[in-house]
């Protein structure tokens, strides 16, 4: 199955503006995450997804193509559908949407996600890994838990699983899973999710995934081993991100 990487990019972050075009060593950050997705060899191609001319001016001396999208689109994922049903990319079977502030993004977490679609298993994928008891109380941190096939049986900023008896600590503590925003569809389910309206839960927990799971899309979570690396969306996510890059890039070599 071919896949198309899609990386939104908007300018419009409230707790971060500019974004995309904000410098990580030096370059627009959005173009740092369209060079990891390159090199990472997961995707057969891959392209950002703007309604910011601004942005697309700003990328494309540096090589990644950009294909300018609606304004009105209210998430990343309508963006990355209307890219994945122009003309141009109908021959791609499987689509890969990689947020622009993941710059650290990891092949397992990419290999993960499409995995559950290319699988066959799962019309939708998706990344978890194993985390501290300690992110359950920190609502920044989306939580996931999944059944025993590794499809995802909810997503909440809450403490999931509950720890009911104190007994079973040890227990939860196997159980405790963060969810890791990458996505992968297949072509009709993305188009299915985006022809869905705003679910009630995805509008209480401001988590959109949740809307095909209310439909009965099934979505596949594939469980890694690594942790996840600092996605930016603050200015102090970015001053971290700029001291770690020269160490990330020669790790990554």
């Amino acid at each position: 199955m071919k896949t198309l990487a899609v990386i939104p990019a908007r300018l419009g972050a409230s707790r971060l503006p500019r974004k995309p075009l904000r410098l990580l060593a030096g370059l627009p950050l959005v173009v740092r995450v369209w060079q990891r997705v390159q090199a990472l060899n997961v995707a057969s191609h891959c392209v950002i997804a703007t309604d910011s001319d601004e942005v697309a001016k700003a990328v494309r001396p540096h090589g990644a193509e950009v294909v300018l999208t609606s304004p009105a689109h209210s998430s990343g994922t309508d963006r990355v559908a209307e890219v994945a049903a122009r003309p141009e990319f109908l021959s791609f079977d499987a689509i890969l949407n990689v947020q622009g502030d993941e710059p650290f993004v990891s092949a397992g977490a990419l290999r993960g996600a499409v995995s559950q679609v290319t699988s066959g298993q799962f019309p939708l994928g998706t990344v978890a890994v194993r985390a501290d008891d300690a992110v359950l109380d920190e609502p920044s941190v989306v939580k996931v838990v999944a059944a025993d096939d590794g499809r995802a049986m909810y997503f909440s900023r809450a403490a999931i699983p509950f720890l009911r008896d104190a007994a079973e600590a040890p227990l939860r503590s196997t159980r405790v899973w963060q969810h890791i925003g990458v996505y992968a569809y297949a072509r009709p389910a993305l188009a299915q999710w985006v022809s869905l309206p705003p679910h009630p839960l995805e509008r209480i927990e401001r988590l959109e995934q949740l809307r095909p799971l209310a439909a009965g899309l099934a979505m596949g979570v594939a469980l890694i081993e690594e942790q996840p690396g600092i996605g930016v969306d603050t200015d102090e996510d970015l001053r971290r991100a700029n001291a770690d890059w020269n160490a990330f890039e020669e790790r990554t070599r």
